[in-house]
């Protein structure tokens, strides 16, 4: 198959990231790969959708020689039609109107692409997954208002987690803690101003002190996990906030929430997921470019032994360059 990579910029591809991963696994398996750079993609005057493209057609040592040729710029470019394509997989973050317009088009023309552009505007808004009553999570409310938020907190017997409802890797997130309505107004008009939207308000977990697990999530299957903790004084767990990725086991509670996401995940068309969980309850879900797979491979958790070459990131191409056996009725059953 060609499958292409939807990335932010090449310049920043570090041999840690799961795109790394995914596009080493998929030359490994005789994939031929075509990075592309949201900047671009374009329409001809003869209305094609058309990208220049970093062209990968033989396999490479490891994800990190083919992070150090992507990032330096070393490999030969080649402009493509994206129809040509037989799976695009978008890994750009932010998820910007042009991306999404040319995603949504490169679909219409018959490519294959993941995660599913409309699923993931619905699902990376953190509103979403408040929405699903069924889900182990937190309690949760999303409000523009801070007395919604106040009210909601006094209900509480725990520290209270405010976020933006649309954002990553921790910015805008900030714990108030239990009783303190001064700082929760401050920390609520604060985040109201540098982020558009209603704001998450969420009861803080107590089992937080001990980490928060990265699941690694392919169609309805945990195919791997890792534990991140975070650093001393810290309350976030993002690594780029200094969090320290460690190894963890799959516990039953995890399976529990995996089982109870998927039918939600697979009706909006998401095929891969990274399910972030504390104690036994689903804090948030990444879908549009969910990262892991380097640190759940290095401490072997979620490997497969049976089939050689059975890292995650093999996997999951092999999952995702097969046609699933789930459809979407019985991903929403009556």
């Amino acid at each position: 198959m060609r499958i292409g990579f939807l990335i932010s910029s090449a310049a920043v591809v570090r041999p840690t990231w799961t795109t790394a991963h995914l596009a080493h696994a998929a030359l490994q398996d005789q994939h031929r790969v075509r990075i592309i750079e949201v900047g671009d993609m374009e329409i001809t005057a003869h209305g094609r959708l058309v990208a220049r493209t970093h062209v990968l057609d033989a396999p490479l040592d490891s994800a990190a020689e083919l992070a150090g040729r992507l990032s330096s710029r070393k490999l030969s470019c080649r402009y493509v039609e994206l129809s040509t394509l037989d799976m695009l997989l978008l890994r750009a973050n932010p998820m910007s109107t042009h991306v999404l317009g040319m995603s949504l088009l490169a679909a219409e023309q018959g490519v294959r692409v993941h995660n599913d552009p409309t699923g993931i505007v619905r699902t990376r808004n953190k509103a979403w997954l408040a929405s699903l009553p069924d889900i182990p999570r937190p309690r949760t409310i999303v409000t523009r208002e801070l007395s919604s938020a106040r009210l909601f907190s006094e209900n509480l017997d725990t520290d209270v987690v405010l976020k933006p409802v649309v954002g990553s890797g921790g910015r805008g997130v900030v714990r108030v803690p239990r009783g303190n309505a001064r700082k929760l107004a401050q920390c609520f008009a604060n985040i109201s101003r540098q982020f558009a939207g209603p704001l998450v308000v969420q009861a803080y977990a107590a089992a937080a002190d001990q980490g928060e697990k990265r699941v690694f999530w392919v169609d309805g299957q945990i195919v791997g996990a890792y534990l991140r903790t975070r650093a001393p004084g810290a309350f976030l767990h993002n690594l780029q906030q200094g969090a320290t990725p460690t190894p963890c086991a799959i516990s039953k509670e995890d399976q529990t929430i995996s089982d109870a996401i998927t039918p939600h995940l697979l009706r909006n068309g998401i095929r891969i997921a990274g399910l972030d969980i504390i104690g036994g309850e689903l804090i948030e879900v990444n879908t549009l470019n969910p990262g892991g797979v380097h640190y759940a491979e290095t401490f072997r958790i979620g490997e497969d032994p049976k089939t050689p070459g059975g890292t995650i990131a093999a996997r999951v191409i092999r999952m995702l360059t097969t046609l699933p056996t789930w459809n979407i009725a019985e991903a929403n059953p009556a």
